[in-house]
């Protein structure tokens, strides 16, 4: 190791979170992978961190994590520094999709594989990406949200509101396609959509309440993520209404919107499926790392059925998520109650 692979692994350990199992690491390690993550802002990447470094761990890999700090900057000159020290691989959740482009290639040009975390990113190839099934979440959605007019009116029919995150982001894009595309077989049912600029929350309760003025017989609203339905709540308890009087149903299965499930506010969290997403990743480790073939098909990935395709930019697996009610919300296998599962996680032969 040179003197400059000295400094910048100093530098880099007092960059990182931690270093994940680390009896697996001194007895049976098969190496270190490096973990960037992009912020650490929300309780999805904390999260993530804590079960890829498990995850990675059961099947005996070191994971380091580096906060991006939602920097782009930051980020590509984490990657420069991390191609220096020749990781196993890279597991990379972007902060920027577009930006961070030449950084996968220079990693791989050196000989490191780069795993594309939770955001696809396909203008470029990597090396295996594990990402939430978003359209199958938006037809999860609207499955839910059918059972709900159904119960309720006796028939699918009334006024949904749908609100996106931001329309430049491809993971709302992706939910939008699936739920309108299924609640086309509905057409008593009247969707008015409106985005919620940059996944602010303040914009989410502007919506509601200008559509409240204009639409005062909403019947259920949908919102892109859990963090977005806490204005959309207030502003309801604040004109009045009790829970259910207006259903509510989100998409991500963050901790706040369970907890809205549980004070009967919200009716359904569609989950995204972090820890499946994270397992995913160390159960084809070892082929990535190997550089061995990655077949298409069905995995059982923490019990979901996950599919794996073959892509112009690399093996791709996506994995579904699963409708929270008040009658599983409890339910540990959900990351919402942030306790990550417990069993070992195979690699795949």
């Amino acid at each position: 190791m040179t003197t400059r692979r000295y400094w910048l692994a100093g530098a880099l350990a007092a960059l990182s979170l931690c270093a994940a199992q680390p009896g697996a690491w001194a007895q049976e390690s098969k190496g270190r992978v490096y973990y960037l993550v992009p912020t650490l802002l929300d309780e999805f990447q904390t999260e993530s961190v804590t079960a890829l470094e498990r995850f990675l761990g059961d099947v005996g890999y070191e994971t380091i994590s580096l906060d991006g700090q939602n920097r782009t900057d930051l980020q590509m000159n984490q990657i420069d520094d991390v191609i220096a020290l020749q990781p196993e691989a890279i597991v990379l959740a972007a902060v920027d999709f577009d930006a961070v482009r030449p950084g996968i290639d220079k990693a791989r040009e050196a000989g490191i594989p780069v795993v594309i975390f939770d955001r696809q990113i396909k203008s470029t190839p990597s090396d295996f990406t594990s990402v939430a099934g978003t359209v199958e979440i938006g037809r999860i959605a609207a499955a839910e949200i059918a059972r709900l007019l159904q119960e309720k009116k006796g028939s699918v029919s009334g006024k949904v509101l749908q609100i996106l995150g931001d329309p430049g982001d491809s993971y709302t894009l992706d939910i939008q396609q699936g739920f309108e595309e299924d609640m086309a077989a509905h057409p008593d049912v009247q969707i008015i959509t409106q985005p919620a600029l940059q996944w602010e929350a303040s914009r989410a309760g502007d919506i509601m309440s200008d559509q409240l003025l204009t639409n005062p017989d909403i019947d259920l609203v949908f919102v892109h993520a859990a963090h977005l339905a806490v204005p959309v709540t207030a502003i309801l308890e604040a004109r009045g209404k009790q829970p259910g009087d207006v259903m509510l149903v989100s998409s991500n299965g963050a901790p706040v919107g369970l907890d809205l499930i549980r004070r009967g506010w919200e009716q359904v969290e569609v989950e995204q499926p972090l820890y499946a997403q994270a397992a995913a990743v160390a159960m084809f480790m070892d082929k990535v790392v190997n550089k061995e073939p990655i077949e298409p098909g069905s995995y059982d990935v923490l019990g979901l059925e996950a599919t794996l395709t073959e892509e112009a930019w690399g093996p791709n697996l996506r994995i579904p998520g699963a409708a929270i009610t008040r009658d599983n919300v409890d339910e540990p296998r959900f990351w919402g109650n942030l306790q990550a599962p417990t069993e070992k996680v195979q690699p795949v032969e």
